[in-house]
C-alpha cells in the first residue's frame, strides 16, 4: 500500500483523483499495467471522504450498484455481493439502509461496491475523516485484511500509525513555493524494501 501525506491543500486527494481518471494532469503520464488513464474506468476502485452510499438503495442495492450497471446476471450479482458483504463484516446489514448505519459501516459499503468491480487498484482518499474515533478502527481494519490480501492500494491519510502499519511507501507532498500551488512535489519518506 503506498500512502499519501502532507499539509492540507498540497495536492494529496488531487493526485489520487487523478489516478481514479475523474481530474486529467498538465503533464506526464500515469498509468495502471502500462496503460495510459484516459477516465474513470473499473480497473480503479474509489472511496471518498465523505459517505458515497445511495439513501434509497439498502446495503445489498450498493454494493451491486455497479454490477447492475454492468448488466451483470442476477445469480453472479447475488453471489458476488454477499461475498464482499461478508469480506466487509456486513452480514446481517444487507436489507438495512445508510441511516441506519455507522459512519464506519458505510464508508465499508463503498468498500465493498468498489471492490464487487474487481479492482486492480483500490485509492482511499482518507476514508476515516469524517468518521467518530471509536468508527475510525471499523475502517482501519478492513483496509489492513485488504492490504493483507494483496490488494495494491493508494491512500491518502492523516492516520500516522496506520500509515506506518500497513503501507510498503509512505510518500509526502511538498509544496516548493507557495506562489506557485500547481507545483507538487513528492518526497520518499518510508519503504519497506
Amino acid at each position: 500500500m503506498g500512502v499519501l501525506l502532507g499539509p492540507s491543500g498540497c495536492g494529496k486527494s488531487t493526485l489520487l483523483r487523478i489516478v481514479a481518471g475523474l481530474e486529467s494532469q498538465e503533464q506526464g503520464d500515469i498509468s495502471v499495467d502500462g496503460k495510459p488513464i484516459r477516465g474513470p474506468g473499473v480497473d480503479r476502485g474509489m472511496v471518498f471522504q465523505n459517505y458515497s452510499s445511495f439513501p434509497w438503495l439498502t446495503v445489498e442495492e450498493n454494493v451491486a450498484f455497479g454490477l447492475k450497471a454492468r448488466h451483470e446476471s442476477l445469480t453472479l450479482r447475488a453471489g458476488v455481493v454477499d461475498h464482499f458483504i461478508q469480506a466487509v463484516k456486513l452480514g446481517g446489514f444487507e436489507k438495512a439502509y445508510p441511516h441506519q448505519l455507522s459512519g464506519g459501516m458505510q464508508q465499508r459499503v463503498a468498500i465493498a461496491r468498489s471492490l464487487c468491480m474487481e479492482p486492480k487498484v483500490m485509492l482511499f482518499d482518507e476514508p476515516t475523516s469524517a468518521l467518530d474515533p471509536e468508527m475510525v478502527s471499523e475502517v482501519l481494519d478492513t483496509m489492513v485484511e485488504l492490504a493483507n490480501s494483496g490488494m495494491t492500494m493508494i491512500c491518502v491519510t492523516h492516520e500516522m500509525g496506520f500509515a506506518r502499519k500497513v503501507a510498503d511507501k509512505v510518500l509526502f507532498c511538498l509544496i516548493p513555493e507557495k506562489t506557485e500551488v500547481h507545483k507538487v512535489n513528492f518526497c520518499l519518506l518510508y519503504t519497506s524494501d
